[in-house]
């Protein structure tokens, strides 16, 4: 598949992308289990109230980072040689090491809480495993369009 030429603004437009999503997922869990976690963590310090602008600007500052992420790992820019199963791989692992070094500094999840973290890697697989999903569908119809404007190409 060819890349096309990345500026600036679209790493900044991605990067909101995902923050939208991330914030979405955590309006919905504050919805449903913010009550009863009101006080637990940072995360959900409001209960089902919402989430308070720190919360907001370390999830900012988590998809800021896991873009980077996705611009060394999933673009040839930086890595040309690497075969793309290895790339995934590293990239959910960087944003599973990251994500575990905000939850301990900003107090996501209570340290000795072994249930909690149970449920946070639960979650982060599930949603590896949507997130690889949905790339591979939206790729499969990419190159199915691609395909079928090169058949149309030909034709001509």
């Amino acid at each position: 598949m060819m890349e096309e030429k990345k500026t600036f603004f679209n790493y900044i437009s991605h990067a909101f992308a995902i923050y939208g999503i991330i914030v979405v997922i955590f309006m919905v869990f504050s919805l449903i289990i913010g009550e009863s976690t009101e006080g637990y963590s940072t995360l959900f310090l409001l209960g089902d109230k919402g989430l308070t602008i720190a919360t907001l600007s370390e999830l900012l500052l988590l998809s800021v980072i896991i873009t980077v992420f996705q611009a060394i790992f999933l673009t040839d820019k930086w890595i040309k040689n690497m075969a793309i199963v290895l790339r995934h791989i590293l990239f959910f692992l960087c944003v599973m090491i990251t994500t575990i070094i905000m939850a301990l500094a900003f107090s996501w999840l209570p340290v000795n809480d072994i249930k909690s973290w149970i449920y946070f890697f639960i979650c982060f697989i599930i949603s590896c495993i949507l997130s690889v999903a949905i790339t591979r569908v939206k790729e499969c119809a990419e190159n199915k369009k691609m395909q079928e404007a090169l058949e149309k190409y030909n034709k001509r």
